[in-house]
């Protein structure tokens, strides 16, 4: 209750405690209803560059305006997905990065807000259904994608006994 009162008195527009741990779903209506709401206010969002820039030049700009970089070199596998992804006629999408938690850099040893490097692209994947590029920034892993059919269809509930099968 002290931090959503924070929160309000700090000039939020609503803060709701999300109870979904201890009550389940049931727990979450009050968060879900206000965050609805939240989302149909109206918004002044805008995205850092015209969507109509190039692919090399959003992400340029992400990195000298936002993360602080001198630079940014692509290796070669970013430099052909880039062109596949132009060619696809998919240069028009957003970008969002996949960097280390740790650092505005690449680097998760260049602790806080370094600047003055260079910030190198090695990979660049598209998220066509999300409807995004995800440039992929020095070692950094990204996760599986899921399966084709995912693996809740062999999770049920035997009735005889109560208990939940298809978990292995």
């Amino acid at each position: 209750e002290l931090v959503r009162k924070a929160a309000l008195a700090a000039g939020a527009t609503d803060a709701v405690v999300g109870r979904h741990f201890s009550q389940g779903g049931a727990g979450a209506v009050e968060l879900a209803e206000a965050t609805v709401a939240a989302c149909r206010r109206p918004s002044r969002f805008e995205y850092l560059y015209p969507l109509e820039m190039g692919i090399k030049e959003k992400i340029h700009t992400i990195a000298t305006r936002i993360y602080g970089a001198r630079d940014v070199k692509f290796a070669p596998a970013a430099e052909r997905k880039v062109a596949l992804y132009d060619r696809l006629g998919l240069a028009g999408l957003p970008v969002c990065m996949a960097k280390t938690q740790y650092s505005f850099s690449h680097d998760p040893a260049l602790k806080g807000a370094p600047s003055g490097y260079t910030l190198p692209v090695r990979d660049l994947t598209a998220a066509v259904g999300a409807g995004f590029l995800i440039p992929v920034l020095g070692a950094m892993q990204t996760m599986p994608g899921l399966p084709t059919r995912p693996a809740f269809y062999n999770i049920d509930l035997d009735p005889a006994t109560g208990r939940v099968v298809g978990l292995n």
